[in-house]
């Protein structure tokens, strides 16, 4: 097999200051737009950031329309409705104002409405063609609420595929949002419990990419435009996963324990858009790839303080579970540390004791094998091969952390 010899880091374009939100309306009349898409959830409609975007909108004298359909953890069906909102609407940009739920959506409606095609032409193989973006789309600007995602920098959009109960998604860089506005104020509406869970995806975003398989391990695409989102760790992506540890680590506790705290909510915000610089390209593995299907085929768990009309296993929670077996590698002397160090940190957050405390067993361990074993765009960049038999003791140490 022939190896890559390059990686390509394209920058996410970012804004980050108290109040940037304001801004928007401007921004977009500058591109000359005329017709905006605003998507959000049903939980942020009536909220201060969806007010201060619409207003901005509305300075600027840009028709708009509002889409409040957007759900959390999307799926196919969710994805598609937005997708209709779009092509209906016949807008010229689309601007998205909530966590990567909300991100994650309006990267398909712009994708989908700009090239219409058959819904998994652009899904991730094996469970779709994974079609390259075919040209430039319309402008997107993410507005993020959450501390979490990091998808106002990456060009990856996620989602629940309804009829397999399992997570995929469509990734390329030309899905990757025109403006990033990373406004600290927009957090201050996260509850303790939302705060909690897209803290835990900064940290694995981090730890994940940091440790993915070097870039020049990595097959060498037949052509430049088919080198995928995800390349293996780099260099470049290695100081923005470091950072983004380093801040995580003294503020996400602060974070949650304080919705005041606004030293900490924006730090942590800092943190979420270092780490999605340093994934969007690198790319994460196990701890993403293991996690889909325990959102997937979640039955009635519900975490206390979650705003929720289904079931459902937050990302940042279903991420974090199986990390400390995952990191507890005997053969290293740093893995059994960073492994007690989860440990403790869950402990600190008040997290569920492992997969068992949200309603896993061991019976369930063979559909969760099934479930991951499809994720190959990220599980092929871990640093330990994990097949079926590997997986299964992971998904089996998982079920307690302690």
């Amino acid at each position: 097999m022939r190896t890559d010899y390059a990686f390509e880091m394209s920058a996410a374009n970012l804004r980050f200051g108290a109040g940037a939100t304001r801004e928007v309306g401007m921004d977009l009349a500058e591109l000359g737009v005329r017709r905006v898409m605003v998507l959000t959830d049903p939980n942020l409609k009536d909220l201060p950031p969806v007010h201060t975007v619409r207003e901005s909108l509305r300075r600027e004298k840009i028709d708009q329309a509002l889409f409040d359909g957007v759900r959390v953890e999307p799926t196919d069906v969710s994805f598609k409705q937005a997708v209709d909102f779009a092509v209906e609407g016949g807008f010229d940009a689309f601007v998205a104002v909530g966590g990567g739920s909300t991100i994650d959506t309006a990267k398909a409606a712009n994708l989908y409405s700009t090239y219409p095609d058959d819904f998994l032409v652009y899904v991730n193989a094996p469970i779709g063609a994974a079609r390259p973006v075919p040209g430039p789309l319309k402008p997107l600007i993410a507005v993020p609420t959450t501390a979490g995602t990091g998808s106002e920098t990456t060009g990856v959009a996620i989602f629940d595929l309804s009829d397999q109960h399992v997570k995929t998604g469509i990734a390329h860089r030309r899905l990757k949002p025109t403006l990033g506005i990373v406004d600290p104020e927009n957090t201050r509406i996260m509850p303790p419990i939302v705060a909690t869970c897209t803290g835990l995806d900064v940290l694995c975003h981090a730890l994940e990419s940091y440790t993915a398989i070097p870039y020049v391990r990595r097959p060498l695409p037949e052509r430049p435009i088919l080198r995928p989102a995800y390349q293996g760790s780099n260099p470049i992506s290695d100081i923005w996963a470091l950072k983004a540890v380093e801040l995580a680590s003294k503020h996400l506790i602060r974070a949650v324990a304080d919705p005041g705290d606004d030293e900490a909510r924006s730090a942590m915000l800092l943190a979420s858009s270092m780490a999605g610089m340093g994934f969007g390209s690198a790319g994460v593995h196990l701890c993403h790839g293991m996690s889909y299907p325990v959102s997937g085929m979640v039955r009635d768990f519900k975490p206390k303080g979650f705003v929720s009309d289904h079931p459902i296993v937050p990302h940042g929670l279903s991420v974090f579970l199986t990390a400390p077996a995952k990191v507890r590698d005997p053969e290293t002397q740093a893995g059994p540390l960073l492994a007690d160090r989860l440990v403790a940190l869950m402990k600190q957050l008040e997290l569920p004791n492992g997969l068992n405390a949200i309603g896993y067993t061991e019976d369930d361990i063979p559909a969760l094998v099934t479930g991951t074993l499809p994720q190959q765009r990220i599980t092929k960049l871990s640093p330990r091969p994990a097949g079926r038999d590997e997986l299964a003791a992971l998904f089996r140490h998982s079920m307690r952390a302690w």
